[in-house]
């Protein structure tokens, strides 16, 4: 699907494409992908590096082809593995050809059009508009973090209450989309500071850029601290797992050892050889008596030294 946008004195839709206007394409079909081909002379390399899930950001340029690969976050609709990943957004530039082109439909691009439009002023230039990107995929790398924070603490509160495998397998795909938000927001900033001398940048835009790196710098800092808070919630779990294993463990041991001298006793007078207690009527009642006298004083023992 694809969008035409006038970016001059506000944001609004065109019917086809002109000029200098902003084409927002969201998950390509054939049909887009010969219009970028045929119409506007993409290079086809372009379009393919795209489509990888796992290119890195970049900047490269080429016969007057600028292509700039931003990473950002993405809320998968399904549950999966990581529920929150990244995926990559192709910014692709010429003279007056200005095109964004994403695999996915991710919520950070509807945002940022109504964004705009509510704005009213468009943008400057392209340059205008991919820092304006870069500022908008910060913000909301910032959002999402604080919805996972918000999944961490329900997950503790429901620890806390009951050690449950869900909650730790939901903990650890947590784990996973803040690896990815952390590597990928690492690489903005490179590419940010990248940029900055690659681009024209004049003195708005130079502001502009200040904003941005206070956001990436910002949502840096926010994912490694959960990143910290997460791993040091999964060790402390572990640790109160192996603990609980330990006490049952020593719990059995200490019963099988109780267990054992009544059972010793029993196989001592239960053996086929005189023991001088053949016929004498109290005998099994003093073998019972016996046993459980042994074993009350095993059991006074271990609780004594705290075993049981």
């Amino acid at each position: 699907m694809r969008r035409y946008w006038n970016t001059k004195g506000g944001l609004q839709s065109i019917e086809e494409w002109a000029p200098n206007c902003w084409v927002q394409v969201t998950c390509p079909d054939q049909d887009d992908v010969m219009f970028l081909q045929d119409n506007l002379k993409i290079p086809d390399y372009f379009l393919s590096d795209i489509a990888d899930a796992d290119e890195r950001a970049r900047y490269e340029y080429e016969d007057g082809w600028g292509l700039i690969i931003l990473r950002v976050p993405f809320m998968k609709d399904v549950p999966s593995r990581t529920p929150y990943t990244t995926v990559p957004l192709g910014i692709v530039i010429n003279k007056d050809i200005c095109i964004t082109i994403c695999y996915n439909d991710i919520a950070m691009m509807n945002d940022f059009v109504q964004y705009q439009r509510r704005r009213g002023l468009g943008f400057t230039d392209a340059v205008d508009m991919i820092f304006r990107l870069f500022l908008s995929s910060s913000v909301w790398y910032l959002k999402l973090l604080k919805q996972i924070k918000t999944l961490i603490d329900r997950s503790k509160r429901d620890l806390d209450k009951n050690i449950d495998n869900k909650e730790l397998v939901a903990l650890s795909r947590l784990q996973d989309s803040l690896t990815y938000f952390l590597t990928s927001i690492r690489g903005n900033e490179t590419l940010l500071a990248k940029l900055k001398f690659r681009l024209p940048v004049d003195e708005l835009d130079a502001e502009l850029i200040e904003d941005v790196n206070i956001e990436i710098n910002q949502a840096k800092e926010m994912t490694s601290i959960y990143a910290n808070i997460l791993d040091s919630t999964l060790d402390t779990y572990a640790s109160i797992i192996n603990n609980n294993m330990s006490k049952v463990m020593k719990m059995l041991t200490s019963i099988s050892i109780i267990l054992m001298f009544p059972t010793l006793i029993a196989s001592y007078f239960g053996m086929n050889l005189r023991n001088g207690m053949e016929s004498f009527s109290w005998g099994f009642p003093i073998v019972i008596l016996l046993s459980l006298v042994v074993t009350a004083a095993f059991v006074w023992w271990f609780r004594r030294n705290k075993w049981i």
